[in-house]
């Protein structure tokens, strides 16, 4: 929410996608009631073509897009240690890191491409780059969105195409410095219109 309105009060139209419905549409409402252009779908986490099809109903109602912004959040039935985590969790983390992010990025790539701008960015916890042994599931799959993000961003930086990653080290909460909401949304409000680099911490990586 504090990045969708971080990047609405620049004039960006928003589009809110994420699995519930019902939660969507209250926060579109809730967006819309400040004064924002929002929009909402739904999709399903488990299809990618159910993403795709919510990113293309977000191009026809509000025009080409021009930052695609992926911020997923872990099932919490699989935050299990390596050894408890099974083929079918590795399955099901890796769809909804990867599958879906990789559906949504093809859908908006080549607009970015024809326009010659845009920004690709991720939020991922420090476990994308420090794997965790009581998180085997997410480990893994938030290594892979992190591989394919990297990748993302040494093929299409000659094309004036940002890509960015914001790792955060701790959870998002008010009261935090670095991770209260609305900090974690001016860092990638800056990621886009700075694009400083492409990975950022949200604090100093301890050794």
């Amino acid at each position: 929410m504090a990045a969708a309105r971080r990047f609405g009060l620049e004039g960006h139209r928003i589009a809110l996608i994420a699995r519930s419905r019902s939660r969507v549409d209250a926060l579109a409402s809730q967006l819309r009631g400040e004064g924002l252009t929002v929009c909402g779908y739904s999709y399903d986490v488990r299809n990618p073509a159910s993403v795709s099809a919510a990113v293309e109903r977000t191009a026809d109602a509000l025009g080409p897009i021009e930052v695609l912004l992926h911020n997923p959040a872990p099932h919490a039935g699989l935050l299990r240690p390596v050894l408890n985590t099974h083929p079918a969790d590795f399955a099901t983390a890796v769809a909804a890191s990867l599958h879906t992010v990789a559906a949504a990025v093809q859908h908006v790539l080549p607009g970015m491409r024809a326009r010659g701008k845009g920004s690709l960015l991720f939020v991922n916890r420090s476990r994308a780059v420090r794997p965790s042994f009581g998180r085997g599931g997410t480990s893994v799959a938030f290594a892979g969105e992190d591989a394919y993000a990297e990748l993302l961003h040494r093929t299409l930086a000659p094309e004036n195409i940002h890509v960015g990653q914001l790792v955060l080290l701790k959870t998002v909460r008010p009261g935090h410095a670095t991770h209260h909401p609305d900090a974690v949304a001016e860092r990638l409000w800056n990621a886009h219109s700075e694009r400083i680099g492409f990975r950022v911490f949200a604090d100093a990586l301890n050794a």
